[in-house]
């Protein structure tokens, strides 16, 4: 009788190659839809020199003062919708008794009326809100 020899297989080996494409266009896809999930509200912001928030800090609840004057919130569910004063107050309320060390910033267009930012920050106040950080864009040089 004779002996067959069995010929050694080297082990299966797992063949990376279509991991690796598929992981190179979900990061292009990333990368161009990345920018276009900023705040839907549109607000043109006066410049200002100012030191930004450190990146350490929680997630800010931002208010936004459109050119019109009108107030949004970027919670919700709507988010591009205007909110009424009561409403705005309710809303930071709730956010605030859920964690109240969230960072309150407000971003008021540079046409808006200088009193209608301040009745956001008003508003803001009666919702329990201590202190308020204003959004600007650094100056071009």
């Amino acid at each position: 009788m004779s002996r067959q020899r069995r010929s050694r297989q080297p082990m299966a080996e797992i063949n990376v190659v279509p991991y690796i494409d598929v992981m190179l266009v979900l990061l292009i896809i990333f990368m161009v839809t990345a920018p276009l999930l900023t705040q839907g509200v549109k607000v043109d912001l006066p410049e200002a020199t100012a030191e930004p928030i450190s990146p350490e800090s929680e997630e800010p609840l931002v208010v936004s003062v459109n050119a019109q004057g009108e107030y949004f919130l970027d919670v919700g569910e709507n988010k591009e919708q205007p909110l009424d004063g009561a409403t705005m107050v309710q809303r930071v309320g709730t956010v605030l008794r859920n964690n109240p060390k969230t960072p309150i910033l407000v971003r008021g267009d540079r046409a808006v009326e200088y009193g209608r930012v301040v009745e956001a920050m008003v508003l803001l106040q009666q919702a329990g809100v201590n202190n308020v950080g204003l959004v600007t864009n650094p100056p071009e040089s």
